[in-house]
This record gives C-alpha cells, structure tokens and sequence, in this order.
C-alpha cells in the first residue's frame, strides 16, 4: 500500500472535519479558508465566503493584530454572533514572509453557563445557614463554607485537605458522618460534639457518580445547642406541672400573701430582708410552725435580683428519705430500678439562677447533708447516675422549726452544713410573744377571705376581744385558717362567740357566754345585726323582724353602751 501524500485535498478534509471552527485569511484579511465549523459558528452555513472580507462576518476579529505584530495570541475569549468563544490567533508564514493568520475558534458558551451555575452554587454553599462540609470518596475534606467555621469555630484551612478519621483524632469533633456514609452508602444522620462544647445535628449524603460509585459525601450541620437548652427547659416545665402541691411549689411570680405586722419585733424582722434580700448569702429561718418562716422566704426573693427566676419550695420531712436525693438531685436514664426512662431533672438544678427554700430543713438525712454540702461549696450539681456535673447558681433559704445547735451537738446534724446554711439566722417569734401584730393580721385575713369568696361578714367586739387573748400556739398559720373557717361554715353575717370553736372559751376572757340566758342574747343580737346588715335603714330591719321601730333602737343603745364600757 502506497504512503498516503498529504495534499490540499487532505488538509481540507480534516479541518472540515474539525468540531473547532478554523478561519485562514491572508495579510488583507481575505478569507483563504473556513471550515463548516466556523460557518455554523458565525451562523454563514452552505454560503462562499473564501475571498471576502472577515470583518463582514465578525466584526470585532482582532485578527488584525496578528497580521501587524506577527505575534500568536492564545485564549483570547470573544463573542461571536452571540456565542462566547475562545480564540487561538496564529499568524501564516512562507519562505519567512507574513502572508495571513490562522484562527482556531472553540464555542465555550456551554462551558461558561456551567461555570457561572457553579459560582453560583459556590455562594449558594458560602451563604448558606447551615453548615456545609464535603469530602471525597476517600474521606478527605473539600470544602467546608463559611457558616460551618462561624459554628465551629474552626478555620476551614485547618479542615480541608484532611482525611476525617485524622480530624476525630486531634478532637475536632467526636464522630463524622461523612465515614458512615462512605461506609453504608446511603444517607445517614446523628448527633454530633463539635469540639467538645457545641452540639449539631449532622446528615451526610452520598453523590454517586454514572457507575454507582460515591464520588462526594455532602453533609449539613445544624447547630442545635440553643434547641438542646429549649429542650431541656420544656423537661423543667415539665417537672415544674409534676410537682405535687403537698412537698413543693413553684413560684416566680409575687403573690397575694402580704407581710402584715405591727410589733416591733416583725419590724426589725423586715428592715434586716430589706437589708440583705439583694445578696447571694444563705439564710437560715428559725422559730415554730405557722409562725411565718414561709412568708419571709417568699419577701427575700421577691426583694431580690432573683425574683424573676425560680423559686423551689421543697419540704425536706414530706419526702420520703429514699425519694429525697432523687428529687434534689435529679437521675440519668436507668439509673435505679424503677427510675424514668428519660431520666429526671432535680429540684436544685430546676431553680438555678434563682431561689430554694429548704423547709423543715432539719429533717434531712445526713447522707445528703453531705451532698448539700458539696453544692454550696462547689456550685456543682451532679445527677444520679451521671458521671457530668453541672454549674449550679442557686441562692439557699432553709427554714426549720428545730433548734439545730442541738441537734449538731447530738450528732444528727453535721456541724459545717449549719454553718454554711446560718450565714444569716432570722428567728421568727411566735404570735403570742407579739400579741400587737393579732388584730391586724385577723383584720387582714377578714378582708382578703371575704374579697376571695365574694362575701361580706363581720366579727363582732366580743368575738375580736376573745381572739386577741387567745394565746395561738398554732401561730399565723392558725388564725388564718380560723377566719377561713368562719367565714365559710358561720352562717350569720357577723361571727359572734358563740360562733367559735369550744376551747376558745377556755382560753378567752371571763366574760365568755355560758348560760342560756346569755346565749339567747347573743342569738337575737346576732339575727338583729344580720338584719340591719342586710336592710337599708333601721326602720326596713324593724319591719323585717316584725318589732317596733323603738324596741330595736333601745337594743342597739344598749350593746353601745355595753361596749362603750368594756372599752372603757
């Protein structure tokens, strides 16, 4: 077979054939040579264009700069017929002699639409919320955008290039998502610690290429931590609704209940609150029971810098002592039989940033006197069954009823617990001791009680004398819920003795009605009050009862007068 001869016809076969698009022109910019190529490209197809002027066609050709400088000009970019195309200028040359240029045209207008989609798809990444991190199929990271750095607080030169197994080495974060996909082929999602104090949420996804191999992982990272902590404060609202009324409230609120008082001894009480109400420091609240101890408690935190956080009320002696370390502290999933399967938040840990009123707080056992002890000293709280401890900021107001110097002495209390806790000790005296403070306190319970039920009643003059000699061993707490009783069960609008529970006649005054005569009276008084109560004028209540408008008027002189004589 003879050796094939490159000839003229040759040559035009094969840059016909050609995808380019290749122009020959001579030193005039004469077209010499176009393929169909170039003809499609500057939309002149089937026409003759050898020996015409290029410039008709593409009037922007900067073909001439190469016939003037002789110079070649490679990937020169230019529109032509509203293509963008990439240029390649070659000048001609015979026996060393400039005769034209040569032109290789290459339609890029596909190659720039993908390169402006992926410059767009370049800041879609960077801009987006989310954390955007990519590796490779062998694990090594590609690109990481800006909101993965802002979250991290890693600087993507210290992630990309890095192979992900390497990154979990040196602590970046604990897992990655990225392996498990390469690992699976398929989407995965978990959680995930980036550098030990943030938590996201991670979901890798395989990109497969033609053959089914995994080119890319494409994960997004959301970071969760503020939803972690709304989490966490829905399991104390949820706590909060559990709580049983009779061991603890909660409170972050004021509420109806008032510091009413008249002794000197309350008013010292209060000025030392006022005093000490805006610092951290423990208090301890001694005196007996119903003497207020639960009051005071509540004006510390409301006169505190706390009193919008809040405010724990736990009943150390109403818990039993096995279920009391769990409710103060709080337990992990499974850790005793019987526990919640998503585990507990503790009292203590549900009132960090405000306040706990440790009540009755003698009655806690020594085991966790021990524990109470490390939470004032520490700030730190730890749950059961947990290995983690947490900052704890809580401000600690125990109250108790007991003398607990005594019971340091006799061993049943630890001696540096009571000295933690009696930072400041109020004591609170009982009613009797500040007999001043009864009538305001049984007129003020009158008027919030009666306000409550929406009821007007009275305590007639011999009734409030009995009250105000009676001794009250059970304290405010007592004469409270005294006047709540007589308010609901007397049917009478005015409470008179005879209305009072039977050992306040032993306790009251010698002029306590015992006999029948006596007793009569005070029910006519009684009936004769409710009437003018009730009625708009002496003259309606006399014909309500049906006696003479006189005989009321003597009745009343006399109670006046009676009464006149006993204050007197």
């Amino acid at each position: 077979m003879k050796p094939l001869t490159v000839n003229k016809e040759i040559l035009e076969s094969v840059f016909s054939s050609m995808p380019n698009g290749v122009i020959v022109v001579d030193h005039n910019n004469r077209i010499l040579f176009i393929n169909s190529s170039a003809q499609k490209l500057i939309k002149q197809e089937h026409q003759d264009l050898v020996g015409k002027d290029i410039r008709d066609f593409v009037p922007n050709s900067p073909i001439h700069q190469v016939l003037n400088s002789g110079k070649s000009t490679l990937g020169a970019k230019m529109t032509i017929a509203g293509l963008q195309c990439m240029v390649n200028k070659t000048p001609l040359y015979k026996e060393n002699q400039l005769i034209g240029a040569v032109s290789v045209i290459q339609d890029i207008s596909q190659i720039e639409h993908y390169r402006s989609l992926l410059k767009q798809m370049e800041k879609i990444i960077e801009f987006s919320t989310d954390g955007i991190y990519v590796v490779n199929s062998e694990g090594i990271t590609l690109i990481v955008n800006s909101a993965y750095e802002a979250m991290s607080g890693i600087k993507r030169e210290r992630l990309i290039g890095h192979h992900m197994g390497d990154l979990m080495n040196h602590g970046y974060f604990d897992q990655s998502v990225s392996l498990l996909v390469l690992q699976d082929k398929k989407r995965r999602s978990i959680l995930q610690r980036i550098g030990q104090q943030k938590d996201v949420m991670v979901t890798g996804t395989p990109v497969f290429d033609e053959s089914g191999e995994i080119q890319m992982v494409v994960t997004s990272v959301r970071d969760i931590t503020q939803l972690n902590e709304l989490t966490n404060e829905l399991k104390k609202a949820k706590s909060f609704s559990e709580m049983s009324q009779n061991r603890y409230t909660f409170s972050t609120e004021g509420n109806d209940e008032k510091v009413v008082f008249q002794s000197i001894q309350m008013k010292g009480i209060i000025e030392k609150v006022k005093q000490i109400a805006s610092y951290p420091t423990s208090i301890l609240l001694s005196g007996p029971s119903g003497a207020g101890k639960e009051v005071i408690a509540n004006l510390v935190h409301q006169l505190s810098d706390r009193k919008d956080m809040p405010f724990i009320k736990v009943n150390c002696g109403a818990i039993p002592e096995q279920l009391l370390e769990s409710e103060l502290f709080g337990y992990e999933k499974g850790a005793f039989t019987g526990a919640r399967q998503e585990g507990k938040v503790g009292l203590l840990e549900l009132a960090d940033k405000g306040t706990v009123l440790l009540d009755e707080v003698g009655e806690l056992p020594l085991s966790l006197q021990v524990k109470l002890l490390r939470v004032l000293q520490e700030k730190q709280i730890q749950k059961l069954g947990s290995s983690k401890v947490k900052q704890l900021d809580i401000r600690i107001i125990s109250a108790t009823n007991k003398h607990l110097k005594e019971l340091v002495e006799k061993g049943k209390f630890r001696e540096d617990l009571y000295y933690r806790l009696q930072v400041i000790e109020i004591a609170i005296p009982p009613l009797s001791q500040r007999p001043e403070d009864i009538e305001v306190l049984l007129d003020h319970f009158f008027t919030y009680f009666c306000k409550l039920f929406n009821i007007e009643k009275h305590v007639s003059p011999e009734t409030k004398q009995i009250l105000q000699s009676y001794h009250w061993p059970g304290n405010v707490r007592e004469l409270r819920n005294l006047v709540e009783s007589m308010i609901v069960s007397v049917p009478s609008l005015t409470i008179e003795p005879v209305d009072l529970p039977p050992h306040f006649s032993i306790h009251g005054n010698s002029e306590s009605v015992h006999t029948f005569k006596q007793r009569m009276e005070q029910f006519e008084k009684r009936v004769i009050m409710d009437a003018l109560h009730t009625k708009p004028s002496i003259r309606k209540a006399a014909e309500y009862l049906g006696v003479d408008h006189s005989t009321l008027v003597k009745k009343m002189k006399k109670w006046d007068r009676e009464i006149n004589r006993g204050i007197n």
